[in-house]
């Protein structure tokens, strides 16, 4: 049986940049994910016929111009989708606001998000783990300690902020960033 789904235009885009918003809210979903289709190697195009027909239906729009969109944004489109339909009405509902924030932000603030996006995604796997894993920490400080520790970042100079990263990575015993 296939389910019929409803998007609103501008949904997908939407759907892929709250990735850039929330890296850790994906994580649990990405897990959940099973996938009907092989991973195409990177730089590959994706035949509209290997979609799902859930994920066809959500991408129903781009169906008549799929086959010129670059491989890369087929590969993303597809995947989005796909952690699309993994969510539940909950993470959803959530998505969608996150991109409606991200919409009222102004185009400088965005660009500046789109930037650290692309940053965080050409960190090796072991850097980006411990990033996750440091912002899920942050989460869990108390409301005040967060504020703390923002003014603190923010008021720092950049060479402050680089002392206060070495000194973080010491103390977490590992030595200084090998570039």
């Amino acid at each position: 049986m296939v389910r019929k789904v409803r998007v609103k235009p501008g949904l997908i885009g939407g759907v892929l940049l709250t990735a850039l918003l929330s890296v850790s809210a994906c994580l649990p979903v990405a897990a959940q994910v099973s996938s009907d289709v092989t991973a195409p190697q990177p730089g590959a195009a994706v035949p509209w016929s290997s979609l799902s027909p859930d994920q066809q239906h959500l991408l129903s729009r781009l169906s008549g111009q799929w086959d010129q969109l670059p491989p890369q944004r087929q590969q993303a489109l597809a995947s989005g989708s796909q952690r699309w339909l993994g969510m539940s009405p909950d993470q959803r509902t959530q998505a969608r606001q996150r991109f409606q924030q991200f919409q009222q932000l102004p185009p400088q603030r965005r660009e500046q998000l789109r930037r650290r996006w692309e940053e965080f995604r050409a960190l090796p796997p072991a850097r980006q783990q411990a990033a996750r894993e440091n912002f899920r920490k942050f989460q869990q400080l108390p409301p005040q300690r967060r504020a703390q520790l923002r003014q603190r970042w923010q008021s720092a100079t950049p060479a402050e902020r680089a002392d206060m990263v070495e000194r973080a990575r010491a103390r977490r015993g590992r030595g200084p960033k090998l570039r």
